[in-house]
């Protein structure tokens, strides 16, 4: 199809959006909704899916991000941001709920489609919708790629129905939606446990799958364009990469030699010594073939960091595609951009691979905004923020009515003023009524027994490399009686389950 055609069709799917422009849902606007400014900001959502927090040339693996580097040069750095789960499904409806967990079913990959019909209309893109906004949702925005939840996720329900004006995957040689998530190149689809966890490939960008997200971006920026509606958009855009499989062209590889890709610290790498969480990294270990090479073979680590880094340089490829293509359409000069990643992923730390657990590069995520008439582009605040800061920050911005039950915290002050701190603490949740809060400072991660508490000081140990809750119970206490005024998630739930394990690890199937 012809952008020209597709440029009409969006014309004229879009039209009678224009004689509603602030009547959704409901078919009335508030009396807030009619006071706000006629002329309001598009919002583009940037969802990267297991992108650790040190994105960029970080001390772990010095990867090659030239335009989200470029991109943040431009923006808010939150370089202290932490999701609420750090699973894929349930990190994606703290944000499109703006909540905490309170349920079991909220730790896990369901999430959000088992509960919303309790909060759609009052969810993220619920909220612009009833504003007149057209809502776009293109990748993986909530769990599963494209929002629908049957069989290889091709049919069926949406996970967040009504609230979206569109919720698709783009057309690509993977034959499915299930397929072009955990996608190898060109077209191949992952067989759990033969599988292997990482491949490169000698072709081009769109031997891998997010190039086609991208491709997809970048014409529907150029539809918004030229429908030249006065009508304000939200667009999300979920990419794969750099998940499970780590799968990148010969040309990402090879910007991440294997010789400079640096060993993880010994008392970093080692399994705690203590009384743990620790898990058997079954996403890793049960999904995936490993072919007689384990975990605790140091050339077969760096293959799987070196992998990772190439994974992610592609994917910041795309990204920076989509973002030149905002800047050279003009729409820039009205959108409100944010870059965010779901959770981030351990590589080895702590002898663990995946996320799945309440430990800092599990819990520690990229969040990046950038607001047209921003002040002091590139700097970057101290402030801890949570996922579910989004939801609030992004209504304030719009001027949109603030849903009554979000339990976030607008970041406006933040991107005002990158020296505020609004904001001291993090709390995220896990299986087992686990949860965890991060101060400045430290970290506790606690039960519902508390019989086995972890601290952390990351003034002393950054690495987190010892448990200090014997050395230090007072700092054990205080968290404690911070943690006590949030939400507990009772009875205890494993998270939905890849496949039967030999390991003891609660695995993600996203």
């Amino acid at each position: 199809m012809s952008l020209q055609t597709r440029t009409f069709h969006f014309v004229l799917r879009i039209a009678p959006l224009l004689l509603a422009a602030v009547s959704w849902g409901s078919g009335t606007a508030t009396a807030d909704e009619r006071a706000a400014p006629q002329v309001r900001p598009n919002v583009l959502l940037i969802a990267i899916d297991d992108l650790r927090g040190d994105f960029g040339p970080s001390i772990d693996l010095k990867v090659r991000t030239p335009s989200l580097d470029a991109f943040a040069k431009t923006a808010r750095i939150f370089a202290q941001h932490y999701v609420q789960v750090p699973t894929c499904g349930a990190s994606r409806c703290a944000l499109l709920r703006g909540c905490y967990p309170t349920l079991p079913v909220h730790l896990s990959n369901n999430a959000i489609t088992s509960t919303s019909a309790n909060w759609r209309d009052d969810s993220l893109p619920g909220c612009f919708r009833r504003a007149g906004y057209t809502t776009l949702a293109l990748g993986k925005v909530s769990h599963h790629p494209g929002g629908k939840t049957g069989k290889d996720w091709a049919v069926g329900k949406e996970e967040l129905e009504g609230v979206w004006d569109r919720c698709w995957i783009p057309k690509s040689p993977w034959k499915s939606p299930e397929a072009f998530m955990h996608g190898y190149a060109n077209g191949e689809a992952r067989q759990r446990g033969v599988s292997p966890p990482f491949q490169s490939v000698a072709g081009d960008d769109h031997s891998c799958t997010d190039a086609y997200i991208a491709d997809e971006a970048i014409s529907t920026l150029e539809s918004l364009k030229s429908a030249k509606s006065e009508q304000p958009f939200f667009l999300a855009v979920g990419f794969m990469k750099p998940h499970l499989p780590f799968v990148a062209p010969q040309k990402y590889v090879d910007l991440h030699p294997v010789a400079n890709i640096p060993i993880l610290d010994q008392a970093a790498a080692s399994k705690p010594n203590w009384n743990s969480r620790w898990h058997g990294s079954g996403e890793l270990r049960a999904s995936y073939r490993e072919n007689g090479r384990t975990i605790e073979q140091q050339e077969y680590v760096q293959q799987l960091r070196q992998m990772y880094a190439a994974a992610v340089s592609y994917v910041d490829a795309q990204i920076g595609r989509v973002l030149a293509e905002l800047e050279s359409s003009g729409l820039a000069k009205n959108t409100i951009v944010v870059v965010w990643g779901d959770h981030g992923f351990l590589l080895g730390e702590h002898a663990m691979w995946g996320k799945h657990c309440l430990y800092e590069n599990a819990l520690r995520a990229p969040l990046v905004i950038r607001t047209p008439d921003l002040l002091e582009p590139g700097a970057s605040t101290k402030s801890i923020v949570e996922t579910i800061d989004i939801f609030p920050t992004l209504v304030e911005l719009c001027q949109l009515p603030r849903p009554a039950k979000l339990d976030g915290t607008s970041l406006v002050a933040e991107l005002r003023d990158p020296a505020t701190m609004h904001q001291t603490t993090a709390v995220s949740y896990w299986s087992g009524a686990t949860r965890t809060i991060r101060s400045a400072t430290h970290r506790l991660i606690t039960d519902a027994t508390q019989d086995k508490p972890e601290l952390f000081d990351y003034a002393s140990d950054p690495l987190e490399t010892q448990n200090h809750a014997n050395d230090a119970p007072e700092v054990a206490r205080k968290l404690e009686e911070q943690l006590a005024k949030f939400p507990v998630v009772t009875p205890p739930v494993r998270p939905m389950v890849e496949a039967p394990q030999k390991t003891n690890s609660p695995s993600d199937r996203p």
